[in-house]
């Protein structure tokens, strides 16, 4: 049995053409062997044909956009485009922390060189810090629920990045005279007041709901069940009254105010679901033998319950990920150029 020959760049490029007009993908097999093959066509020694493939703007597209493999394959095939650059001088690397591209900045630490990234700038003297320190796009920030949690995810690519920054470029100037964190400061200030904003709305409104829990289980504190809520429900409210005097400084939003919410909505779904069961064992022992009542009012009092935890529930898993999660960085890269 004959074994199949690789195929040529001009069978690929048939094979794409064909792909197109069927609307049919390429596999990541074919689209990486394709990839190899226009590099590989063209000479590392001859800058100009490297021009000419515009494979340099190629590169910084997909620093933008997080196609980490388009990035890999290129730099293999062309060690010179380490050191592509778009028209303000930024670096691959400064343009992918600008767009907040996780995995093409994790790309760096699998470097030798990684502080030479570190410490360049770009033609207004901005250094990565500074690309850290400018707010997101729109279309990184849209997807992260609530302006709280937006916050906190542009306070760790910025604390991410200024803790493998040296000493000395952490207080370098750009040409406005501006240091990173005051870049920082400057541009994330409306996002510091919607931040603010969100998380006192989100507490005021569990904050009601933490207290009418309070208020119905004091007269019936007694029993465990009762007791459980009513301490759940206190600690809830204290939660979300500390939210709402709160200073909100830039920091605070990293870890403070996070976990202050994570701890209030946590102690909230508690106290529900003690509250649910108190009452449903009152009824059962109040109308003990009469299961025809007691088994459908139970199912019903814990409707509203379980649709308030359905509702809030996901808020909870996400910030609790967001703030204590593995994050989405990862210095364990492996050396790959």
């Amino acid at each position: 049995m004959q074994e199949s020959s690789p195929e040529t760049p001009r069978e690929l490029k048939n094979k794409v053409k064909a792909s197109v007009n069927e609307n049919t993908p390429l596999s990541e097999e074919q689209y990486l062997a394709l990839l190899r093959a226009s590099c590989n066509a063209i000479s590392p020694f001859n800058d100009e044909a490297i021009d000419e493939s515009e494979i340099r703007n190629a590169v910084i597209i997909a620093a933008e956009r997080g196609n980490v493999g388009f990035i890999v394959e290129a730099l293999k095939a062309h060690f010179s485009l380490l050191w592509t650059s778009n028209e303000d001088r930024r670096s691959l690397f400064s343009v992918a922390v600008q767009n907040r591209q996780a995995q093409v900045y994790n790309l760096m630490h699998g470097l030798t060189m990684k502080s030479l990234f570190l410490t360049s700038t770009d033609r207004d003297r901005n250094s990565l810090l500074h690309m850290a320190a400018l707010q997101a796009p729109p279309p990184q920030l849209t997807p992260i629920p609530g302006a709280l949690l937006q916050m906190q995810r542009e306070l760790q690519w910025f604390k991410e990045v200024e803790s493998i920054t040296p000493p000395v470029t952490k207080e370098r100037l750009n040409s406005e005279g501006m240091t990173a964190r005051k870049v920082f400061t400057t541009e994330h200030k409306d996002l510091v007041k919607e931040g603010e904003k969100w998380t006192k709305e989100t507490a005021s409104s569990c904050s009601v709901v933490a207290a009418l829990v309070a208020t119905i289980t004091f007269a019936a504190a007694f029993t465990v069940p009762d007791a459980l809520s009513l301490f759940s429900s206190t600690t809830s409210l204290l939660m979300f009254l500390g939210l709402l005097t709160s200073r909100y400084a830039e920091d605070d939003f990293l870890k403070s105010l996070p976990t202050k919410l994570i701890i209030g909505l946590s102690t909230m779904f508690i106290s529900l679901a003690t509250m649910m069961a108190a009452f449903c064992a009152a009824l059962f022992l109040m109308l003990r033998g009469r299961s025809w009542i007691v088994i459908p009012v139970t199912l019903l009092a814990f409707v509203p319950v379980t649709l308030y935890i359905w509702l809030q529930l996901p808020l909870l898993i996400v910030i609790f990920k967001s703030t204590y999660g593995s994050g989405i960085f990862d210095r364990n890269v492996k050396s790959w150029l």
